[in-house]
């Protein structure tokens, strides 16, 4: 969960006047007191309880901040700091000033291609910036592209207002019901997943509109504004665009495509001939050798609808009830694919019953027979098991004889060895003694011949 600081925000910054208010947020100019800076206190109402509907909740509030803490490019509001109070979370954001792009541009006389792509080309680098990070912005459209300041030779865009923009993360399905009614991708009306392509379609009605005054989807009811936007129903009227140069058609064309997957991606709209051509030589005719001259727009109708947006549409005209919305489409979406099982499963299903019940015959069957073989193989081993136990303790009896015998013999053996010990001693004695004797008479023979021998 995100901490924010607990201070008193007017302990720091001074409040001003308000600039501007949504459903549940009011922001207003502020100053700092230690550095005298100017900053924009976006006070955002905080939901008390998870069932009620009056407030943001907690998860969407840090869903913010945690995106806005993320990002850090010229053409995107940046986050100074975060408050927090009972009632309140306030965020602390640069001050853009200049008001918004469509106003500016509408106070002009006429506007050319040229000029229009530049501002444009500074949309593209903003959203590049967040699609590079996953963020898909999810409700861009004219009222959140503001100048930082409009009282400049070229003044430089600024993207705001990331209440409902979401990391989109690779294989985690989103879904929501949200934005804009006028400027909503086919994919949130028909509630589809979502991704970064939906902000190209946004664009794609913001340079419809920036070129033309007129809204390509726009009906007399939200509900057939819609509708349109599900049919990808708009066409480029010759009273709107007789001065639009075909490039700036085709980009259009590639951007307002329903099929997400073939609707162009911010790279490749930063690389269309209309965005990348810095020097556009807009003529009606460009082989016909005339000198160039520049296409230019005329801002009636791009002030006329300024007008009409600002007086008719209410503050933030996003769905009020989304969430609720969004939760009913989920639950019945649920429950559609439930029923479309039921009735996949509807045809099969006595015929898996029957089938599971002659298995089930078949089974209890097998296991009677099989039951009565295993008891027959119990006796049997238990039969075996007792044979067994009583050649073990034969055995074992035989094993102690046979020890005891052996014992003995090695008894023996001993005093067979000690008898043999001592007969070889006694041979060995009398040997010796015969052996004395023989040497003995033979001495006394040799003696005796010896006398004889003197006496002849």
């Amino acid at each position: 969960m995100s901490t924010f600081r607990q201070e008193s925000v007017e302990d720091f910054y001074e409040m001003g006047e308000e600039l501007g208010s949504g459903q549940f947020a009011i922001v207003r100019k502020c100053r700092e007191r230690k550095t005298g800076l100017e900053y924009a206190a976006k006070f955002i109402k905080k939901r008390r309880l998870s069932s009620s509907r009056r407030g943001v909740s907690r998860e969407e509030i840090e869903r913010e901040v945690d995106i806005l803490r993320e990002i850090q490019h010229p053409n995107i509001i940046t986050l100074h700091d975060i408050f927090e109070n009972k009632t309140d979370v306030v965020l602390i954001l640069e001050l853009v000033s200049g008001g918004e792009l469509f106003d500016f541009l509408a106070e002009k006389e006429s506007l050319t291609e040229e000029e229009a792509t530049q501002f444009l080309k500074q949309i593209l680098d903003g959203v590049h910036y967040l699609h590079s990070k996953r963020i898909a912005h999810f409700d861009l459209k004219p009222e959140n592209i503001m100048l930082l300041d409009k009282n400049v030779p070229n003044p430089r865009i600024k993207l705001i207002d990331f209440g409902i923009a979401h990391k989109i993360e690779a294989g985690n399905e989103f879904k929501n019901i949200f934005g804009t009614p006028e400027f909503v991708a086919p994919e949130i009306v028909n509630y589809e997943p979502l991704g970064l392509e939906a902000d190209m379609w946004s664009i794609g009605v913001i340079t419809y509109i920036l070129l033309s005054g007129a809204s390509p989807f726009l009906g007399e009811t939200k509900q057939e504004t819609l509708t349109n936007i599900s049919a990808v129903n708009y066409d480029f009227d010759e009273e709107y665009f007789s001065n639009t140069s075909e490039l700036a058609k085709d980009f259009i064309r590639r951007l307002l495509v329903k099929d997400p997957k073939k609707r162009m991606t911010i790279a490749q709209s930063l690389e269309h001939p209309w965005i990348k051509v810095i020097k556009r030589r807009n003529v009606r005719n460009e082989d016909s050798g005339k000198k160039p001259e520049r296409r230019r727009l005329k801002t009636t109708r791009l002030k006329e609808y300024t007008i009409k947006s600002h007086s008719s549409m209410p503050p933030n005209n996003t769905y009020i009830n989304f969430e609720r919305f969004s939760k009913v489409m989920e639950e019945v979406a649920a429950a559609e694919e439930s029923l479309r099982e039921l009735e996949r499963n509807k045809k099969s299903f006595q015929e898996d019953i029957e089938a599971l019940l002659s298995i089930y015959e078949e089974k209890e069957s097998w296991y009677k027979e099989e039951n009565e073989s295993i008891s027959q193989d119990l006796r049997q081993i238990r039969q075996e098991l007792q044979k067994t136990e009583a050649l073990k303790k034969q055995a074992q009896e035989e094993t102690k004889s046979v020890v005891q015998a052996a014992n003995g013999l090695k008894r023996r053996y001993r005093k067979l060895e000690n008898h043999y010990e001592a007969l070889a001693k006694q041979v060995a004695s009398e040997m010796k003694f015969v052996q004395e004797l023989v040497w003995s008479i033979e001495r006394e023979k040799l003696q005796s011949s010896e006398g004889d021998g003197s006496i002849r």
